[in-house]
């Protein structure tokens, strides 16, 4: 039944990584199980048979699927089955689409599809880097047209040392984690956190991690040459040449003035009444192929502009090439909020918020890979249409936004301080309200803001930064980069690296790229251009406006008062089925979290009302001795020898009609009800453990 069955050993960075193909899902164009340790992925890729019509872009699908019974759990869902992918298996597919989607060819419009499927999860393998490989491997022995293959690694940095594939230990103590990509020739994708890891330390992992990748490579060349089929022809998208130059030759000169323009409206407003000229007398004799004049024009605003930045070191909006953008930022913009902060890069715009909660209010997350967890600082990042001047309604958040409030998230993180220090969750929501380029960084800049402003005393400012790249097609070591790219250069360029950090070391990185890798040379650079870019932000801009945390929380925020009690008494102050603490909530308006150590959390919006929470709490927790007084206890009971009143939740005592009042009480009733509240003093613990209490004594003669 399976005679094709083969199993493949490849050494991974000192480890085996088992790859069998001709067994499973054998319709695909492409298939291979990865055994990476007991971790366990499918990938497998598919093609249409037909290019997808009146489209202008290559649509390649790459989805990466967690499968709950990979870890032996049920999911928790109402049906108990696996739902919409976590933002955490979308992060995934971005991950093994950016290095891959370049190595296509950019005139294929087949549908490809790229599914990989976590089957089986060990801790230590991690299984994304199984899956990138396995998504390569497929494709690469598949009958798709495709120029690879290429191979992924993780990097760690622990005790200075950096580690290739850290396992769950390691990870859990490493200074940063770097998701890193490439072929045998380039690095493809970067994807990294760090806490405040220098420039020169990162680029060295990368090179490190890139040895590792080209011994990977080149067995992975060595499946493909036993195994790998002939690679299909397909229909190029490509307008034909001819038609190209017809349109070059009326538009050229026009197009070459319609690109200089500082305002981006004024930029598409231009090229918009070209296109119309160009329509207008070219229309008829392509109307039966519509799409080759809007193809023509773009291809020819692309040259324009890689012209105009590699051979006269020119921008469109007449910047230098190492040249930022007009800055603004301003803090305490929202006057309710715990702290808010606008940061404006150009004509790209962020509102960032942040709110302050109780450690209740973590973000519970369930990783595949990694220990069950949460999240006490996250990061929301919408992008609304209205941003880049387009009509259409919000629906969500897309990938694209999850994987830039991902980035933002890890650029701060490593500044957040830790709970012990401020024992608050953290929500941060960067709201864009123009794009002109690198909004992700924009956001980690107007973040950084506001967090100052709420008062949360990170360890250190982040700024963002990205740099750009335009090569030249016939001498790749004829390159120029630019600082602080806007959407046209993101757009025609071959890369877009973000880099975010402090004075001090880089805490994030992205690295998109629309080329077939970089060199190391190029990889030097950026950071020497981004590393620049960020001090100059920081200095010039953000710490001018607010140079460290607040002192003071928000008024509006809640206030956290810390107390510490013994372990063993945390049932007495949750009590059965939360009884006790919801009652303690109840009486006072506070919040509280309890955490196993036994550290009480108590969140308030004024200082009276938590004082009571402690009290209270201190009451139920500690022993009751003579000459305690409480304020405020409740009477429970009416009997004819006295009150009983409850002291706090749980603990009860009783008060002597002789006890009530200075003058003699025939009647319980005269004077006290049930609810009232009254002001004890505890007289006596008798040896039975009955508490007898005196209104009495705290009564003005």
């Amino acid at each position: 039944m399976y005679e094709n069955h083969k199993k493949h050993v490849i050494n991974y960075a000192g480890k085996e990584l088992v790859i069998e193909t001709g067994k499973h899902a054998q319709l695909a164009n492409g298939s291979c199980l990865v055994r990476y340790g007991d971790t366990v992925v499918l990938s497998t890729i598919t093609a249409s048979k037909e290019p997808r019509p009146g489209i202008d872009f290559f649509p390649l699908s790459i989805d990466y699927e967690e499968k709950m019974y990979s870890i032996g759990r049920i999911p928790g869902s109402r049906n108990r089955r696996e739902g919409r992918p976590s933002d955490a298996a979308i992060l995934v597919s971005r991950v093994i689409d950016r290095p891959m989607r370049p190595l296509f060819p950019h005139d294929l419009r087949n549908d490809v599809v790229i599914i990989c499927t976590a089957l089986s999860v060990e801790q230590d393998n991690q299984p994304q880097l199984a899956a990138m490989i396995g998504a390569s491997i497929a494709t690469s022995i598949s009958d798709i047209p495709f120029n690879g293959p290429v191979a992924a690694v993780a990097l760690g940095l622990v005790n200075n040392e950096i580690i290739i594939n850290p396992d769950a230990a390691q990870r859990a103590v490493s200074d940063m984690y770097v998701t890193l990509a490439g072929t045998k020739e380039k690095i493809c994708m970067i994807e990294a956190e760090a806490k405040q890891v220098s420039d020169d330390i990162m680029y060295d992992a990368l090179m490190k991690g890139h040895e590792e990748i080209k011994k990977v490579c080149e067995q992975i060349e060595k499946i493909v040459s036993e195994i790998g089929k002939e690679k299909f022809s397909y229909t190029s998208s490509a307008v034909p040449q001819e038609v190209y130059d017809e349109v070059a030759g009326i538009a050229s000169e026009e197009m070459k003035q319609a690109v200089l323009a500082v305002d981006k409206t004024v930029r598409d407003t231009k090229i918009s009444e070209l296109t119309a000229k160009v329509n207008e007398q070219l229309g008829e004799k392509y109307k039966d192929n519509p799409s080759y004049i809007a193809d023509s024009l773009y291809k020819l605003e692309k040259k324009v502009v890689r012209h105009y930045l590699l051979h006269e070191k020119k921008r469109v909006d007449g910047r230098s090439l190492d040249e930022i953008r007009p800055l603004y930022s301003e803090v305490g913009v929202l006057p309710r909020t715990h702290g808010s902060a606008m940061f404006q890069r150009g004509q790209t715009q962020v509102l960032t918020s942040v709110t302050l909660g109780g450690m209740r209010e973590v973000l519970p997350l369930e990783i595949l890979d990694e220990a069950e967890t949460e999240d006490r600082y996250i990061h929301h990042y919408n992008f609304p249409a209205y941003s880049v001047g387009e009509a259409k309604t919000s629906r969500g958040p897309g990938r694209r936004e999850i994987g830039h409030g991902a980035l933002a998230q890890k650029a701060l993180e490593g500044v957040i301080p830790s709970e012990e220090d401020f024992p608050y969750a953290i929500r941060v929501v960067s709201d864009v309200l123009m794009s002109n380029g690198s909004t992700s960084q924009g956001s980690v800049c107007g973040s950084t803001l506001a967090l100052m402003d709420a008062g949360v005393p990170i360890i250190a400012p982040v700024a963002g930064i990205s740099c750009g790249l335009v090569t030249d097609e016939e001498d790749p070591d004829n390159f120029e980069m630019m600082m602080d790219i806007q959407g046209i250069e993101d757009f025609f360029g071959d890369m877009d690296f973000k880099v975010a950090g402090t004075h001090k070391g880089i805490t994030a990185i992205q690295v998109d790229i629309k080329v077939d890798g970089l060199t190391p040379k190029i990889i030097k650079k950026a950071f020497e251009i981004t590393q620049k870019g960020r001090i100059y932000i920081l200095d010039e801009v953000m710490l001018k406006v607010i140079d460290k945390p607040r002192p003071e929380l928000s008024p509006y925020a809640p206030k956290i008062i810390t107390m510490t009690i013994n372990p063993e008494k945390i049932k007495d102050v949750i009590g059965t089925g939360g009884k006790v603490i919801n009652r303690i909530i109840d009486m006072t308006g506070v919040k509280i979290d309890i955490n196993d150590d036994g550290t009480v959390y108590i969140l308030t919006v004024d200082q009276e009302s938590g004082d009571k929470a402690v009290s209270i709490i201190n009451g139920i927790v500690n022993d009751l001795e003579a000459g305690m007084i409480f304020n405020d206890a409740v009477v429970t009971r009416i009997m004819e020898f006295g009150a009983f009143v409850e002291l706090v939740p749980g603990k009860e005592g009783l008060v002597h009609i002789s006890q009530i009042a200075n003058e003699r009480v025939n009647k319980v009733s005269d004077v006290l009800s049930v609810g009232d509240k009254i002001d004890v003093k505890v007289v006596e613990i008798d040896r039975q453990g009955r508490v007898n209490l005196s209104r009495k004594a705290l009564l003005s003669k």
